[in-house]
């Protein structure tokens, strides 16, 4: 395979409409899961737990590196958004493996400091905040796959 081929970006050949709708949709994803997490630590005053912020840390530069990418329809950035979202998810994994008492830990998730194991970090009432992390981040990557895949040869 020509890596070279594979990293070179022609900016005049548009990207094919379905690496461009997976990549929008990925950049919309993105964008309304940064607004969401601002919203309820901005407005509704929630600070995050020290693992929701690291998956924040994986989350918003995603906001502007898929954005600039959809608005002009490089399809290539899988391969810089891919590993942002990867180390994210299994941050998110992780968080979900604590949460659930699946990996033993001495101390509860999210022990120190804020919380978000109580009742009022989850959504509709049943959602754990860890999970929907895990769900998002999960969508993110089949998005960017999809994207890879219908990519320009």
């Amino acid at each position: 395979m020509n890596h070279r081929r594979l990293l070179s970006v022609d900016a005049n050949r548009p990207s094919p409409p379905a690496a461009s709708l997976a990549l929008f949709a990925a950049w919309l994803l993105t964008l309304v899961s940064t607004l969401s997490v601002l919203f309820v630590g901005e407005v509704m005053g929630q600070e995050p737990c020290l693992l929701c912020w690291y998956q924040r840390a994986f989350m918003f530069p995603l906001v502007i590196v898929l954005g600039i990418a959809a608005a002009r329809s490089d399809s290539s950035v899988w391969i810089y958004a891919l590993p942002l979202a990867g180390a994210g998810w299994l941050l998110a994994l992780y968080h979900n493996l604590l949460y659930f008492a699946v990996i033993p830990e001495a101390i509860k998730p999210c022990g120190a400091g804020p919380s978000c194991s109580g009742a009022d970090m989850t959504v509709l009432g049943a959602l754990p905040l860890p999970s929907l992390s895990l769900a998002v981040f999960t969508l993110l990557i089949i998005l960017l796959l999809t994207t890879r895949r219908n990519a320009r040869p």
